[in-house]
């Protein structure tokens, strides 16, 4: 009587096994029946990089050179003026760590 019960089982696992595969092949599911650690959850989910795109504005400044050359004028007359009161970047060699090295 034991071995048709362990018997009975036997098949009764298989049957389940089957079922789960089948239902996994016919769903699109991913079998883990170790119950291991999967990244499958996380690589299913919709990619949202155009959604967040798309909340920014576009900035015209990247294409026109217009603008750019503006810019960059701007700037080096704010470093001029600086460089006129003494406050400019120091040249290259002569900062607070070449100072500091040269004690």
């Amino acid at each position: 009587m034991s071995a048709g019960g362990s018997l009975k089982k036997m098949l009764a696992s298989a049957v389940v096994v089957g079922v789960t595969e089948a239902r996994a092949r016919i769903f699109g599911h991913i079998l883990n029946p170790t119950g291991q650690r999967s990244a499958h959850k996380v690589l299913r989910k919709k990619l949202i990089g155009d959604k967040v795109a798309e909340w920014y504005p576009y900035d015209i400044k990247n294409d026109d050179p217009l603008i750019k050359s503006r810019e960059e004028e701007e700037r080096l007359l704010k470093l001029e003026m600086l460089k006129r009161r003494g406050k400019g970047p120091p040249k290259k060699g002569q900062g607070r760590r070449a100072v500091k090295r040269n004690k």
